[in-house]
């Protein structure tokens, strides 16, 4: 008996999102087919020149926007920008430094030390479950 094995295809967007890039920004070829595994791979390994460009200077899709400023998504959006951003703008935004990026940032960062103290909390719960249960 022979396991008959088919390649496993995404849509473009699910590539773009996994390659980090905008889909709007890349070639039609790659917006109109589907892309295996095996291609996606392929791409991850060895970028061809306008995914490097892409990752370079963009434009970027909202995660990487939000990544590159130091903020939430949801910051983005309540700091009003909805579209995607090139690096230059992204730049010409952090020297800018807007007062919605700076509370953004602030927020981001509460959000970042409460997630390390639950983290610790849960982790000495944890220690201490495994002390009494050895008791």
């Amino acid at each position: 008996m022979t396991s008959h094995q088919s390649t496993q295809t995404m849509k473009p967007a699910t590539a773009a999102k996994k390659l980090g890039v905008y889909l709007d920004a890349t070639p039609a070829e790659f917006r109109e087919g589907v892309v295996s595994r095996a291609e996606l791979a392929a791409l991850q390994a060895d970028p061809p020149q306008w995914l490097q460009t892409l990752r370079a200077e963009g434009p970027h899709p909202r995660p990487v926007v939000a990544e590159k400023l130091g903020i939430s998504i949801a910051g983005l959006a309540r700091g009003g920008v909805t579209e995607a951003l090139t690096t230059a703008q992204i730049a010409a935004l952090k020297d800018e430094n807007p007062e919605w990026l700076q509370k953004e940032r602030a927020t981001q960062s509460e959000v970042r030390k409460e997630n390390v103290r639950v983290k610790k909390m849960h982790a000495e719960k944890a220690e201490r479950q495994a002390r009494q249960a050895q008791d």
